[in-house]
């Protein structure tokens, strides 16, 4: 019988932990007790005599590095690799030409959907470069930036967005919905902040395990308003679970702007409240998303704590191809942003004012068309690949079949047997 909120906490992270073979050699002891925080009693309260309602604290200050013209405001910060610099700005440019062919070939009908990430690119980038490779990531739905700096290559994404049989999804979830155990990187799932609780078990098995290892997961601010996510963040306080928690507040939950989503200090300020160690950064800043999560993840396996960051950025794009923005606001707020706080100018501004990269105009074009050609043959092999075969549908649930998936296999290959003229079955793989 559970009987304090304790064991509620424990009780449900449990599964969470236990996917991850969290409680492989931990004595009971180490199960049944959670690390003991202060509690009603242990707090110093200040007690007064006037009667006054709490204030709200000062605006919580946004973490930049360079400017919107790319010159350095905080040169000790500017002691990242050239490596990694060069790494993240190559990869934010790849990510803008995936994102404008696929939005383009969703538009031919071509793919069903597509979520691009114009004008977000930093905050997947940067944080992609940051964390260490064997940190667990759990995105939401725009991070391809993070994936692709792993290692995900253009045809891996081509394979999934078509659902072919190199699809390591094997074809069962919507185009941009990526994932790769081999990358430590969750496959991306539609419903809205399912990952956040997700990230907060994992982080929570880490700390049982004595792991030096983080689950960062992906939000955006609109998901903050989902119990999940408040649910997620007081089981990773009060459990500490290492995890870190990455909010893309760009300005828009689909239509809905900031000024109708809440109240208060931007999200960065919920995160306070839980007692969660909070950052809130220039999302459109490469050298500051990079130093912040560095940071965050380092204070994260030092005190076996979790962390927050907040990147403030901008959607320049639609929220998807289901999506018309210019319906809730002007095009003319579009290209401001576009044009001044692009973060793929500003880091080539500053790439360039720096001397840490020779830009040659003619030269850039060429990387870009070489790109392009090499996303357009991509997409060709990837639609020219059968899809996988229609009895992998049962697969992958349960070691073994159940009754009931035995019995709808069934029936689907006498239907298919009889009316298989009326399917186009030459498009799918032999079983």
């Amino acid at each position: 019988m559970i009987k304090n909120f304790r064991q509620v906490c424990r009780f449900a992270l449990y599964q969470s932990a236990l996917k991850t073979n969290s409680f492989q050699n931990l004595s009971k002891r180490a199960f049944c007790y959670v690390k003991h925080h202060k509690t009603f009693n242990d707090n110093e309260e200040i007690y007064t005599h006037q009667l006054s309602a709490a204030s709200q604290p000062d605006t919580i200050p946004t973490f930049r590095v360079i400017d919107l013209q790319g010159s350095v405001l905080a040169p000790q910060y500017e002691n990242i690799p050239d490596e990694i610099l060069n790494k993240i700005f190559d990869t934010m440019v790849q990510v803008e030409e995936i994102d404008t062919i696929l939005n383009m070939t969703q538009r031919q009908g071509k793919i069903s959907f597509y979520m691009p990430s114009f004008g977000e690119q930093a905050t997947t980038v940067g944080v992609g470069a940051a964390l260490e490779f064997e940190d667990l990531v759990f995105p939401q739905y725009r991070e391809q930036g993070t994936i692709i700096y792993r290692g995900y290559t253009v045809r891996d994404m081509l394979n999934q967005c078509i659902g072919n049989i190199h699809d390591l999804g094997k074809g069962r979830q919507m185009p941009v919905h990526y994932g790769s155990k081999a990358l430590n990187f969750v496959t991306v799932s539609s419903p809205l902040t399912t990952q956040v609780p997700q990230a907060s078990g994992a982080g929570y098995g880490y700390r049982l395990r004595g792991e030096n290892k983080v689950a960062a997961t992906y939000f955006g601010e609109g998901a903050a308003s989902e119990g999940d996510w408040h649910a997620a963040l007081n089981f990773a306080a009060t459990l500490s679970c290492q995890t870190l928690f990455l909010c893309r507040n760009n300005k828009y939950a689909i239509s809905t702007p900031v000024v109708d989503q809440y109240r208060g200090d931007g999200i960065a300020g919920k995160s306070i409240g839980y007692g969660i160690k909070t950052y809130r950064v220039d999302g459109n800043d490469a050298l500051a998303v990079y130093h912040t999560v560095k940071e965050a993840r380092n204070y994260i396996v030092t005190n076996k704590a979790p962390a927050f960051i907040e990147f403030m950025t901008y959607r320049i794009g639609d929220h998807s191809t289901s999506d018309h923005s210019v319906m809730y606001r002007t095009e003319d707020e579009i290209s401001s942003w576009k044009s001044t706080n692009n973060p793929i100018t500003r880091l080539g501004l500053y790439l360039k004012k720096s001397g840490r990269r020779v830009f040659d105009e003619a030269k850039d074009k060429e990387v870009r068309a070489a790109i392009k050609k090499d996303i357009i043959a991509a997409l060709k092999e990837a639609n020219e690949q059968k899809l996988p075969a229609w009895n992998t549908l049962f697969e992958d649930v349960y070691d073994q079949l159940t009754p009931n998936l035995k019995e709808q296999k069934e029936e689907l290959r006498q239907h298919l047997n009889e009316y298989g003229e009326h399917y186009n079955l030459q498009k799918f793989a032999s079983n």
